[in-house]
């Protein structure tokens, strides 16, 4: 009874203990989405690139003896670019035209010898046979004579050949051989870039190429050129991913491009938005990205009790610090901007307002 009298009030104390006080709730930086004027279209960086470009070569091996132009040089259509040591084609050339004068003198003989005959065959002076053999001679004879003109022709074209105009006008972008050096039949020797026509080139990811279509609008900015705007409209469209980069290449035509477009130059492109973007888009920082597996991500403080829930969302666009969300997200949702790495789905918080947002949505 003793033993039971000591043990009774233990346990009574024990009954009387309280539970330990639950934790506050997590103060994290949550503000309420707000959806976006209009949806924004996509934008790339790219660079200015003629539309045309041709290397320069030609058409017969010899030795350079004389370039015309440099690198930077401005060219007009039929200018003379480089000559090639002329010296042996104009012998091949002289000795087409001897195998001509051989083969037309043979042609002037058959003819005779064939107006003879059949003279003579009308009177019945040779046999048939002989006039066969003399038709004969002369089809042979005039088909020498056809075959040294083309010749004759051919050696004249290649002595033409060395001499390298320009196709078109331009710019030359590049010098691939010098003087005295021996060059092959097509081996390049200048790349000419076509004066007139520019396109932009931008290189699109596998995930905005749904956004982008032939005929579609775009707006280029160069960089060199503030201020300026240039209108443009999609071309080409690559048909399969670059193997390094995995990104579709794209070519826009700029319409009316100026002169101070320089090749080369860095530019932005911002393609329209297309008439199947989504109505409701929310521009938001890119601190507030999370991700749910392979998929982006936002924690949004639901309502009712303040409690964390990790929510998949589409992203259309990725800025410099600000991602565009074009689904999974509704106005008015309170979004979690700043140490999304730090908290757990169902954990209670306290929402705070960031002290300077405008950090954050720049």
């Amino acid at each position: 009874m003793l033993g039971l009298a000591l043990i009774l009030p233990l346990m009574l104390a024990g009954c009387g203990k309280k539970p330990p006080p639950a934790a506050p709730p997590r103060p994290v930086v949550a503000v309420a989405a707000t959806a976006d004027g209009q949806a924004p279209g996509l934008s790339l960086p790219g660079q200015i690139a003629a539309r045309y470009s041709t290397p320069l070569s030609f058409r017969v091996a010899g030795k350079i003896v004389e370039r015309k132009v440099r690198l930077g040089d401005v060219v007009k259509p039929g200018q003379i670019l480089a000559r090639l040591d002329p010296a042996d084609l104009a012998k091949n050339l002289a000795a087409a035209r001897a195998q001509l004068d051989a083969a037309q003198h043979q042609f002037d003989y058959a003819r005779q010898q064939l107006e003879r005959d059949q003279a003579q065959s009308r009177e019945n002076l040779i046999a048939p046979a002989q006039m066969e053999q003399t038709r004969n001679a002369y089809a042979a004879a005039l088909a020498q004579r056809d075959q040294a003109a083309q010749q004759a022709a051919l050696a004249g074209d290649q002595v033409n050949y060395a001499t390298l105009a320009a196709d078109h006008a331009g710019v030359i972008t590049a010098e691939q051989a010098d003087t005295g050096q021996n060059v092959a039949a097509g081996q390049a020797v200048y790349n000419l870039v076509w004066s007139g026509e520019l396109d932009a080139i931008s290189d699109v990811p596998e995930s905005a190429l749904a956004s982008v279509a032939r005929g579609q609008r775009a707006t280029i900015t160069a960089g060199a050129l503030p201020g300026r705007r240039f209108a443009a409209r999609v071309r080409e469209i690559a048909p399969a991913a670059d193997a390094q980069s995995r990104t579709y290449r794209v070519k826009l035509g700029i319409e009316s491009p100026p002169p101070e477009l320089r090749l080369g130059m860095t530019a932005d492109v911002a393609f329209a938005a297309p008439d199947s973007a989504p109505s409701a888009t929310f521009t938001l920082p890119s601190t507030a990205l999370f991700h749910d597996g392979q998929d982006p991500a936002l924690w949004v403080v639901r309502p009712g009790d303040d409690t964390l829930e990790l929510r998949r969302v589409q992203v259309g666009r990725y800025g410099e610090r600000t991602v565009t969300v074009t689904a999974g997200l509704q106005p008015g949702e309170r979004v979690m901007w700043q140490g999304v790495h730090t908290v757990s789905a169902g954990e209670k918080v306290r929402v705070v307002a960031p002290l300077h947002p405008e950090d954050f949505a720049r």
